[in-house]
């Protein structure tokens, strides 16, 4: 008996309707917050660890030991060097793919697949349409029968133009950032908190519509490195540099993603209102709140913070002096 499965948006390879304007959503959410980083990156202090990578926002940085890496002092202070935008929002890449439920990118193929970053991956495969980034849009379901999938739809419809323009990998000579995109959209005001606010409400809004999408598109992550790949499978690029990878031949072992695989919350110690003037202590450093690098960067420019970050600030921790610590037991 050959039974058939009926498959469902968009395991079937159409699109869900009602998430199509979700995707813009996400995309014109992230452009904007892209800008209002960009632009108050230029009014806060940004530090990075130039050997372990930790991240401050504020001046001045930090003097908390945590710096524990090879190469770092016995003192496991943070050498501190002037950060960016990749810092607060760190890009996280996944392999463009022009048929999503098609077979994965393979090993030798990684160096013809453009990589774009992962939230962009996720809105085009969820119905926005990037020209520089094509992909198969399909007019007829796949059916899928006796395990197999069958797809009755020419690889190229009548309306479509069989130009050297459409090809399913390698799209060099359209090679551009999508940050160009981004650029446009130059705030010209003055005011550092309405920035701060509406890169807030991007950052919000960003997120929660990627963990919408997300419910419907699977996204793939690495459980031993950070790689990620949007689509129903993983790639078969052999680049895991994990902990014994050389046992694994390179291969990711892939799992579903969450929202923090795509966009990672790099997490900041929170300086309050009567600490922006002093740095600081490694004595203290246990009554000290923290917040996403993003969020933080926000919150000094003086967009309010929500509530679902209250239990990471600690603002309700009262701060001793130092000689005080060294009273409690």
């Amino acid at each position: 008996m050959v039974h058939e499965i009926v498959l469902q948006p968009p395991e079937n390879g159409m699109l869900v309707k009602n998430l199509i304007p979700v995707a813009h959503e996400v995309f014109a959410a992230r452009c904007e917050l892209l800008s209002c980083v960009s632009r108050l990156v230029n009014y806060t202090a940004i530090y990075a660890c130039s050997l372990c990578g930790e991240v401050h926002v504020g001046h001045p940085p930090h003097k908390i030991r945590t710096c524990d890496v090879k190469g770092s002092p016995s003192s496991k202070e943070h050498s501190w060097v002037k950060g960016g935008v990749e810092h607060v929002l760190p890009l996280v890449e996944s392999f463009h793919l022009y048929d999503r439920i098609g077979r994965a990118v393979s090993h030798n193929e990684m160096l013809e697949v453009d990589r774009i970053p992962a939230i962009v991956e996720l809105c085009v495969q969820a119905g926005f349409d990037i020209p520089e980034y094509p992909t198969r849009r399909r007019t007829f379901p796949v059916y899928c029968v006796a395990g197999r999938i069958i797809d009755f739809e020419k690889r190229f419809p009548k309306e479509m133009s069989l130009g050297a323009d459409i090809e399913a990998h390698g799209f060099w000579y359209k090679k551009k950032k999508l940050n160009e995109d981004t650029n446009s959209m130059v705030m010209h005001s003055d005011n550092i908190q309405a920035i701060a606010v509406l890169g807030m409400k991007a950052w919000e809004k960003m997120c929660i519509g990627a963990s919408k999408l997300m419910e419907k598109y699977p996204v793939q992550t690495c459980g031993y490195c950070p790689e990620v790949q949007v689509g129903p499978k993983g790639h078969r690029v052999r680049n895991c540099q994990a902990f014994k990878h050389q046992m694994r031949d390179g291969q990711h072992a892939w799992q579903k993603a969450t929202i923090n695989d795509l966009a990672p919350p790099v997490c900041v110690y929170h300086i309050r209102d009567q600490q922006a003037t002093k740095p600081l202590v490694n004595e203290l450093k246990r009554y000290y709140g923290m917040l996403p690098a993003v969020v933080e960067l926000f919150a000094q420019a003086g967009a309010p913070v929500g509530k679902n970050y209250a239990s990471m600030m600690r603002e309700d921790v009262v701060i001793p002096e130092i000689d005080e610590e060294k009273w409690v037991v």
